[in-house]
């Protein structure tokens, strides 16, 4: 089906192309033909010209003069055999405006088109008027009227890849979205019987120590379970001390790392750095970076998260002493499910991005990486 789609896609794509190269070679065939004419109209005024200043007082001239009166689409500039200007049919105001309007005309003229002569003066061969001439209106209407055909052309597909992109990205939202709410929802019901159970278990003294840890865990999945429900909500933005919240996510995640991986938290004198977020999903960012983080080390290095104030935002720094990321997949991280490693779906780096830019109207954003030396991550939250 994919395959089928691609192959119109090509094929519609080839028959724009064609129709395209069509018009423009059509409308140029339009625009020689009449440009061709046009010349013949200056020739035979030219010729007219000739009759009305060589003519007998008493010869009939009505032909000619009404040849003369007709041209008021082609513009005109007559000259002398030294290139001084005789006669125009330019706009006059235009001409009284502007002094070097004639003379930027007569320029562009001789650079257009072929200049046609003639000579009143039968005596002397030097004797010579210069016709110089440009295009109507209509012609340089038609010379451009397949460029702007195609700007609207483009400016059309532009609108409509926009409109699909978004309407993708929205479908692709709702599917996340849904996808999250349904994970949730069937949580709920094992995590109901694990509740159960663990109350069953507590009335023998015996398991104390059992029942503690499964409870750990129990609260740790009901903690899952209510990120992903909210995952497609509405968030509802509270103010949390930076400091607190990362600091608890790093102690979850110290516990759980390696021993050969330190964790450092730099907040650069600030004590106490609020900012309005979802704790729960901003948690969620926080370890999904440093999980990410672990997992780029290999089960040893060092992981430095530094907290910086900014008049406008608050930065949150987490580095790495990783393998880093290839300029190649630099674009690819946070694209839903790219991942470098043999399990997951790729998905951490994706929802953190959109809880951040989304729910939160900040910016999570590759700061640096280099191979074989590590990588930053930057969370920005406007304040």
């Amino acid at each position: 089906m994919i395959k089928y789609y691609l192959n119109w896609k090509y094929i519609l794509a080839a028959i724009a192309l064609l129709i395209i190269a069509g018009t423009l070679l059509y409308v140029n065939s339009l625009a020689r033909q009449l440009e061709q004419e046009e010349r013949q109209k200056i020739i035979t005024w030219v010729e007219a010209n000739k009759e009305i200043m060589l003519a007998p007082p008493e010869a009939n001239l009505n032909l000619a003069t009404e040849i003369i009166a007709h041209n008021t689409t082609i513009p005109i500039i007559q000259t002398d055999k030294d290139g001084k200007i005789i006669y125009t049919n330019l706009d006059s105001a235009r001409i009284a405006r502007d002094p070097h309007y004639l003379e930027n005309k007569l320029k562009l003229f001789q650079a257009r088109h072929t200049p046609i002569f003639q000579q009143y003066n039968p005596q002397n061969k030097e004797d010579r008027n210069y016709f110089y001439y440009g295009d109507s209106t209509v012609l340089k209407q038609i010379r451009y009227y397949p460029y702007v055909q195609l700007c609207i052309l483009a400016l059309l597909i532009f609108v409509t890849l926009v409109a699909l992109s978004n309407n993708n990205r929205a479908v692709q939202n709702q599917v996340w979205a849904g996808l999250a709410k349904e994970t949730a929802h069937q949580l709920g019901t094992p995590l109901s019987s694990i509740e159960a159970w663990i109350e069953i278990l507590k009335e023998t003294p015996a398991n104390e120590p059992i029942v503690a840890e499964l409870g750990k865990d129990l609260d740790r999945l009901k903690l899952i379970s209510e990120r992903f429900s909210k995952i497609g909500s509405s968030p509802e933005l509270e103010e949390h001390d930076l400091v607190e919240e990362i600091e608890r996510v790093v102690s979850y995640v110290r516990k759980r790392a390696p021993q050969k991986v330190s964790f450092e938290l730099h907040t650069h004198g600030e004590s106490d750095v609020p900012a309005m977020i979802s704790a729960l999903l901003f948690d969620w960012v926080i370890e999904n970076l440093l999980k990410n983080a672990l997992d780029a080390m290999e089960g040893k290095g060092s992981i430095r998260i530094d907290i910086i104030t900014h008049p406008t935002y608050t930065f949150i720094d987490i580095t790495d002493t990783g393998k880093g990321i290839p300029k190649a997949n630099i674009d690819k991280v946070f694209k839903p499910g790219f991942s470098t490693k043999k399990r997951g779906w790729g998905l951490g780096l994706s929802l953190s991005k959109r809880i951040i830019e989304s729910y939160h109207k900040g910016k999570l954003m590759i700061k640096s990486s280099e191979v074989n030396k590590g990588s930053t991550f930057r969370i920005m939250l406007r304040k």
